[in-house]
């Protein structure tokens, strides 16, 4: 067996910087959004706020992931400048939501003109994932973990918010938003009453791991943490198929930084097997992770990859 390469021939697209955020409640929950099964792409996915930097909006990815995060949900993370800041209505944050996403008025001047300050320091780096070369439009994906209420925010911090919704585009991208545990939205995925792309899986397989109470408490705040500041936040994933002659199967192996067939120790299983329905989104997700993420990723594996 062995991981396949690019044809020399073909250049594959360089990926888009982009990210995306992943906003934990005091109820263990976290904040999905489905997008429109018409979107151009992911169709139909479940995933977590998120979008594409805009250099013209956005001074950095945690701001991007702010920002998308308002756009599409409604949640602004984000603090008082000084004392004259005053509580946001409704009306108030979809107007801007709204002039933000028709790009009437930049993400930074509706935080300026009501003295407000992103709360980036509260978000937590949490993987990056690389689309592999295959795809026809590929992405460099940031993702950050974030707590309510210990970060600063405005809007819905549980439950479902439809009635705030599509996003203020007609609902081209985003179609619905509610907070789900994160085992509760395994369940679903595995019962197809939901879609998920293999990022959004492994980051909700790992905090289905860490957030097992009814209510977020001080040591698995601190156990999610740890994996941000360790090897495991700083890892950039950067998935490959692994070409197994003569399977008959219709599922597809990827593989994942630090597998056995990526240099790491024998035995070593970092993949997932997917089968893949239309629209290349994915029906079934199958991981294989068979190491302690908290103490046994090698710091080389934590590093950006030299093939994008």
């Amino acid at each position: 067996m062995s991981t396949s390469t690019p044809n020399k021939a073909t250049v594959p697209p360089t990926p888009r910087p982009s990210a995306s955020l992943v906003l934990i409640n005091e109820r263990n929950e976290v904040l999905m959004v489905q997008r429109n099964p018409h979107a151009s792409t992911f169709a139909g996915a479940t995933v977590f706020p998120g979008g594409n930097f805009d250099k013209k909006q956005d001074s950095s990815l945690k701001i991007t992931a702010i920002r998308e995060a308002f756009e599409e949900s409604g949640l602004l993370i984000a603090r008082p400048s000084d004392s004259l800041s005053r509580t946001l209505s409704d009306a108030v944050l979809d107007e801007a939501r709204f002039a933000v996403h028709g790009q009437t008025k930049t993400f930074q001047q509706f935080m300026n003109e009501n003295n407000l300050i992103a709360d980036t320091e509260s978000l937590l780096p949490f993987t990056t994932w690389i689309t592999p070369i295959e795809a026809p439009r590929r992405f460099y994906t940031q993702f950050y973990v974030a707590f309510l209420p210990e970060t600063s925010a405005s809007g819905f911090m549980a439950g479902s918010k439809q009635e705030r919704l599509p996003k203020p585009d007609g609902g081209q991208e985003v179609i619905a938003a509610r907070f789900i545990r994160p085992e509760e939205a395994l369940a679903e995925f595995n019962a197809r009453k939901i879609k998920f792309m293999p990022p959004q899986y492994y980051i909700l397989y790992t905090l289905s791991n860490i957030l097992r109470g009814a209510t977020s408490t001080f040591e698995e705040r601190v156990a999610v943490q740890r994996l941000s500041s360790g090897n495991f936040g700083r890892m950039t994933i950067n998935p490959r198929r692994l070409v197994q002659p003569q399977s008959s199967s219709d599922a597809t192996t990827l593989t994942y930084e630090g597998d056995e067939t990526r240099g790491g120790p024998s035995g070593r299983l970092h993949r997932v097997v997917v089968k893949i329905g239309k629209g290349g989104i994915t029906t079934a997700i199958t991981l294989h992770r068979n190491f302690d993420i908290f103490t046994e990723i090698e710091p080389h594996v934590s590093g950006v990859s030299s093939k994008l």
